[in-house]
């Protein structure tokens, strides 16, 4: 499976970031272990909610499309 996540900064929750794992669990711990230069200045993180895919193309889709303002509006009005 392949899991799209998005997550929310603790201390600045105007912060989220979407990512694509296989493990879900341990990439939460990379996130706030510091391990990603990506999200290692608004650590800790929460995750909001993830969605499993057994497509590995349809999860990659799906994750690019969270990134552009029209998924980011959709997260913010349907996933929160």
């Amino acid at each position: 499976m392949k899991y799209v996540y998005l997550l929310e900064s603790i201390e600045h929750p105007e912060q989220n970031y979407v990512g694509l794992t296989d493990d879900l669990r341990a990439r939460l711990k990379v996130h706030n272990s510091g391990g990603s230069s990506h999200t290692t200045k608004y650590k800790p993180w929460q995750l909001i909610t993830y969605v499993a895919f057994s497509d590995e193309a349809k999860a990659v889709a799906f994750e690019r499309h969270m990134k552009t303002a029209s998924g980011r509006a959709f997260a913010n009005k349907r996933l929160r």
